[in-house]
């Protein structure tokens, strides 16, 4: 049938059909494929239309001129298809495609060093058995932690407390300081502005801690112009950011 569907052209009416007649015997392989790639993360569901998509270009592009029979050249067709949706749709941030090409191998690389070795191989061994970049099967490894995440507000099961709990209340409270960031970042540039004396007398106050008294003798002045010269300078403060 394949070579009856090579030899008609693209127009010939038959052709449709004949081609859907093909694709209705070859599903159950399209089938049998993804059921090899489940329980990875996706729904099975999902895996079998990338596996009939890929069935399909492998019908569409066989040729058997070449000499080889379908199966030879449907079922790497079909799973590259799969293993490019994996690589491609399935990774919960984005990551670059040589290390997802690498974090595919790791996989099978690990589990022939583990027979072989007796235990789990090391990323040094890793990378010896891949030939690549001892850096590059590093970043890999890390990357698999970027594969998938759950969600903050996903429910998680609790040893002494039946109620169904979230991950974001496993994360602590509300920093309620954020809002000093906001306060610190509008005041830096009129701090920033000051005369040099107001800004020294507020630095030695604010940020070393030193009394008015220690401010007056290291500056030379009275303890009572200290005081007036904080005063100020906070008023004038306050005053500029409640404008801004």
């Amino acid at each position: 049938m394949l070579d009856q569907l090579a030899a008609l052209e693209s127009r010939d009416p038959r052709r449709p059909v004949l081609r859907e007649h093909i694709i209705g015997l070859c599903l159950p392989l399209a089938e049998h494929i993804a059921r090899k790639f489940a329980g990875r993360g996706e729904t099975f569901d999902d895996l079998l239309q990338v596996a009939r998509l890929g069935l399909l270009h492998s019908i569409d592009r066989f040729d058997p001129n070449y000499g080889t029979n379908f199966l030879a050249f449907a079922v790497p067709t079909i799973m590259g298809e799969v293993r490019r949706h994996f690589r491609d749709h399935t990774w919960a941030v984005r990551v670059p495609r040589r290390t997802k090409d690498l974090q595919q191998l790791l996989g099978p690389a690990t589990e022939a060093l583990t027979h072989r070795l007796g235990r789990a191989p090391r990323a040094r061994e890793i990378a010896a058995e891949l030939e690549v970049d001892l850096v590059e099967i590093t970043n890999a490894l890390i990357a698999r932690n970027a594969y998938q995440a759950s969600p903050i507000e996903a429910g998680t099961s609790s040893e002494s407390d039946w109620a169904p709990q979230s991950l974001i209340d496993l994360l602590g409270a509300e920093d309620t300081r954020f809002g000093l960031v906001e306060d610190f970042l509008a005041v830096k540039p009129l701090i920033a502005a000051l005369p040099d004396r107001d800004r020294l007398v507020l630095n030695l106050r604010f940020f070393e801690f030193r009394t008015q008294s220690e401010i007056a003798e290291q500056i030379g002045i009275s303890q009572m112009q200290v005081s007036r010269i904080l005063s100020r300078t906070l008023n004038t403060l306050r005053e500029q950011v409640s404008c801004d």
